[in-house]
Parts: structure tokens; C-alpha cells; sequence
């Protein structure tokens, strides 16, 4: 696993059991939402996770896109799909997130190591 993966992964892993560890009821509750929004449904999950990272990219949160990048890779997206998910992300967000596309390429490019 590339360092920069292996670094988020571990960072997000102990504040989510920091996090939930408090047992506040409103963020317990925000997180188990936010897993099974990603769930197969009517839409599959690989399809919500596109849609994640367009929303992630668009409001511009790097560790939103990461972990979206990360899920995607999971679930087979490839890089030529993830450059049409980049494309998305730029029509519909502006050249403000064109940043966040380059450290998504870069973040990308260390998932497939």
C-alpha cells in the first residue's frame, strides 16, 4: 500500500473509533447514515460512490474525495471512468476545484500501487 493511502487510512480509522467511542447519539446516528446512503439500492453502490466524489470534489473536501477515491477503486471503477467523474466534477464545480482534481489524480495514481 502506497504511504499517503496507508497514512489516511490509518488517521481516519482512529478518530472514527475516537469519534464514535463518545457515544453521542446525533453523531453515531450521522455516521450510520452516511454508511448505508452507500449501500446497493436502487442504485448500486459503485454508481452513489461516483456521485460522492462529484458532491466531494464540488464542495471541496480532500479527505471526502479521498476516501470516495478509495471506495471507487474498491468497487472497480476504472481510471478512464475516473477521468469522466473528474470531468463532471469541474463542469458542474468551475475551475475552483480543478486544484482538487490534481491532488485527486495524485491520490488516485498511489491507490493503484
Amino acid at each position: 500500500m502506497h504511504p499517503d493511502v496507508e497514512a489516511f487510512h490509518t488517521y481516519r480509522q482512529r478518530m472514527n473509533e475516537l469519534i464514535l467511542s463518545k457515544q453521542n447519539k446525533v453523531i453515531n446516528r450521522l455516521f450510520n447514515l452516511d454508511t448505508n446512503t452507500y449501500q446497493d439500492g436502487a442504485l448500486p453502490a459503485k454508481v452513489k460512490e461516483m456521485l460522492g466524489l462529484v458532491a466531494s470534489m464540488v464542495l471541496r473536501c480532500d479527505d471526502c474525495i479521498k476516501y470516495h477515491l478509495g471506495k471507487c477503486k474498491e468497487l472497480g471503477v476504472t481510471t478512464d471512468e475516473m477521468y469522466e467523474i473528474f470531468a463532471v466534477a469541474n463542469i458542474v464545480g468551475g475551475t475552483i476545484v480543478i486544484p482538487h482534481t490534481r491532488r485527486a489524480a495524485e491520490y488516485w495514481e498511489a491507490l493503484q500501487q
